[in-house]
């Protein structure tokens, strides 16, 4: 007669339990945990994961921000969260600093949910995004490069964020971006989740599990769907431009900080 015990551990090395332990890692309608960041430790962002651009040239928005490097004034993980902090601070003829991280050339993703929990600034002038972009940049330049925005805000909008696409045949330049803004409670307060679920037939855009807004694959040519190739990921805080600046700055806001306590990639 078997004993419970021994019941027990022929229970734990039948392939039945093994499988369903396995399904056990995937989350149900988004896929396996394939690459993330809970930031669970402290300091400069994990240089594993995480690039971070430098520079003051206005990033091809008329922003105002000098992004600085492994500077934890402006970038780092603290409590649990990343810190993304835009201050008026005055670096090489720029009035703000501020930081951006990006995944590109550590890793990218081609379809999945991606996942980012954020607590957001408040302030005229501010402009914090979670994005992604095309690998290819160099070679097809943008937007033919293709541009998913996961979710961009504007400090003078209040408590609105937007989901986008950009591609050769719709972007704002042309005025011809597909994308929608949705209203959101307490962005400043609380962290939500922002995310989309990718697929080679659509992108759809959530905001804490829900679908607001979904663009669909064509099937024409990659000015409309350049999105059958490689992304990587970038966090960051703009201050000004084209859009973010249309009101100006409120120098009263600073220090603005935009927080993540995790980003996710399912697949």
């Amino acid at each position: 007669m078997l004993t419970r015990l021994n019941i027990y551990f022929r229970l734990l090395l039948s392939p039945a339990f093994i499988f369903l332990s396995f399904l056990s890692t995937a989350q149900p309608g988004k896929g396996k945990l394939v690459w993330s960041d809970e930031f669970e430790y402290s300091g400069l962002p994990d240089s594993s994961k995480w690039k971070q651009d430098a520079g003051g040239h206005g990033w091809g928005n008329n922003e105002l921000q000098y992004y600085t490097s492994k500077d934890t004034q402006q970038a780092v993980v603290r409590d649990g969260k990343l810190l993304i902090t835009a201050r008026k601070q005055e670096k090489e003829n720029r009035h703000y600093t501020s930081a951006k991280l990006l995944t590109k050339g550590i890793r990218e993703f081609q379809y999945g949910r991606i996942e980012v929990s954020a607590k957001l600034p408040a302030g005229v002038g501010t402009w914090p995004a979670i994005w992604m972009l095309g690998t290819n940049i160099r070679e097809a330049g943008w937007p033919a490069c293709g541009e998913i925005d996961i979710m961009e805000h504007v400090g003078y909008n209040k408590d609105s964020i937007f989901g986008t696409i950009h591609t050769a045949a719709y972007n704002h330049v042309k005025g011809t971006q597909k994308g929608k803004g949705i209203f959101i409670n307490n962005p400043y307060t609380e962290f939500h989740v922002y995310a989309i679920d990718w697929t080679a037939e659509k992108i759809d855009f959530l905001l804490d599990g829900t679908i607001y807004y979904s663009v669909r694959n064509e099937h024409l040519t990659t000015k409309e769907w350049p999105f059958d190739q490689p992304f990587y990921l970038i966090l960051n805080l703009a201050i000004g431009g084209g859009w973010g600046g249309k009101m100006g700055v409120d120098d009263n806001l600073f220090p603005a900080v935009m927080e993540v306590d995790y980003v996710r990639v399912y697949q």
